[in-house]
């Protein structure tokens, strides 16, 4: 009887979010949650997201998709945008969850070079199994192409996790 895959993704909420908007195409979370346990045996998804007030119908989506969220406080800056910097509480609960020994394997969804740190540690514990940019080649950063990691380009899988035209994710509560 084969065991079943105990592997963890990781998913920078804005870097997928805007790498994808990126290409012109929308991301259908469900169906990006489905591949993710098919293909990479994800059978934990964490997603770190700015919490913004009006985007509450989209989190209970991405719950009823099957994610766990994190939630950062956001603040904004001077050209008034808001901004999660969830970076360290990603890294912080793939450390935590190595050293609980959650996981098999992890995937980390994001094309930030200031996840190279990580992916050098998740290499040498022997824990990573690859990391999915939403970004093109040229755009994914340089530093996490020379931790020499396996690198998937979400848009060479743009069929199998666009949302269709007729299909519409929740984006705002409405007033």
């Amino acid at each position: 009887m084969k065991k079943k895959s105990n592997n963890y993704a990781y998913i920078d909420g804005a870097n997928l979010h805007r790498g994808i908007a990126g290409f012109g195409w929308k991301l259908d979370y469900r169906r990006f949650r489905v591949w993710l346990s098919e293909k990479y045996g994800v059978s934990h998804a964490y997603i770190f997201i700015g919490l913004i007030a009006k985007y509450s119908d989209l989190y209970k989506y991405l719950q009823e998709c099957g994610y766990t969220i994190v939630f950062k406080e956001v603040v904004y800056d001077s050209d008034g945008k808001p901004k999660g910097n969830c970076d360290a509480d990603l890294v912080l609960q793939v450390a935590r969850d190595t050293y609980e020994n959650k996981f098999d394997s992890a995937m980390l969804v994001s094309s930030d070079g200031d996840y190279a740190s990580l992916i050098k540690f998740l290499q040498e514990k022997n824990k990573l199994k690859a990391i999915l940019s939403p970004s093109i080649p040229q755009k994914c950063s340089i530093l996490l192409k020379r931790t020499n990691a396996p690198i998937t380009y979400l848009n060479g899988v743009k069929n199998k996790i666009s949302l269709k035209n007729k299909e519409k994710a929740p984006i705002k509560d409405e007033p």
